[in-house]
């Protein structure tokens, strides 16, 4: 196993202004998984419920995702429902039942616990320091938070982030965990507690990315088609964490590479609701999609 994901499985209710789906695939550690799996063996972490489809496990089998680290619990799966506006950058969520999702205690099974990546998504802080008690030894360690875990979980997640080497959060969280509304001293800060690398996603206005020598700016993909911005972050972090799996060290090059392919995940998974897009996406799709983006920024 070259990366293990710990984070939610998800029925997803999402209503934007170019239609809506009921109870359609989704969640962070799914998004992350189906994204890395074009670029490296991904196995999750999760649970779901007696209500999950058998399809949608057989949709992640075939692509080559282990799924020997998710159990089915009594009980119903994790749902969320939202509802986007405007620019789509950001969700207004309009009910949120955690199910079986409430319980979870990650448990990473044997033949998980020596891979040189670990991605910690968007879950408990507590949670995730859990994790990183039963991994040996990772490579790189890469974690996502929020801002509910920021306001309620601060000094949690602190002791969290000091044990990861990037940390991968929106603007917002930058600016909340580091009580900066510059991000460049947000970047100092955040730095301060331990990871040495950020990046910052900045959703239709692309990426920065943090590190100890430089900053890197990467634009955003623009489409002409936008369905659904449900699991972008999230899938960014799954072609960022992949790309990087598939390196020998991680130099400041290699990072920036890996931020351009985060984002063409991203960019593809916008282009329609739930994974409806990566479920056709190939990786010679992919690859023009990066070279697209190099063009964008030469002069």
């Amino acid at each position: 196993m070259n990366v293990v994901v710990v984070g939610s499985v998800a029925l997803d209710s999402v209503e934007t202004p170019y239609g809506k789906v009921e109870n359609a695939l989704g969640g962070s550690a799914v998004y992350f998984s189906v994204s890395a799996s074009y670029f490296t063996r991904v196995g999750v972490v999760a649970v779901i419920g007696r209500d999950f489809p058998e399809e949608h496990l057989t949709f992640l089998k075939n692509r080559t995702i282990d799924l020997g680290g998710i159990t089915r619990e009594e009980g119903l799966t994790f749902h969320w429902k939202g509802k986007y506006s405007g620019d789509l950058n950001e969700a207004e969520t309009l009910d949120t039942q955690l199910n079986v999702f409430e319980t979870f205690r990650p448990h990473i099974p044997d033949e998980y616990r020596e891979a040189p990546i670990v991605f910690l998504a968007n879950i408990d802080p507590e949670l995730q320091h859990t994790v990183l008690k039963q991994v040996k030894r990772p490579r790189l360690t890469i974690c996502d938070t929020m801002n509910f875990w920021i306001d309620g979980k601060l000094d949690q997640l602190k002791e969290t982030i000091q044990q990861v080497d990037i940390l991968i959060i929106n603007e917002g969280e930058a600016r909340l965990l580091s009580q900066e509304s510059n991000l460049i001293k947000a970047y100092r800060q955040i730095a301060s507690y331990g990871p040495e690398t950020l990046v910052v996603k900045q959703g239709s206005n692309g990426a920065l990315l943090f590190t100890p020598s430089s900053i890197f700016s990467a634009p955003a993909y623009l489409l002409d088609t936008i369905s659904d911005p449900t699991g972008a972050g999230d899938c960014f972090a799954g072609g960022f964490t992949g790309y990087l799996a598939t390196v020998n060290t991680v130099t400041e090059h290699e990072l920036r590479k890996a931020v351009i392919y985060g984002s063409v995940m991203a960019s593809f998974n916008v282009e329609d609701f739930s994974l409806g897009r990566l479920k056709t996406l190939t990786f010679d799709e992919v690859e023009k999609r990066f070279a697209s983006f190099k063009q964008l920024t030469q002069f």
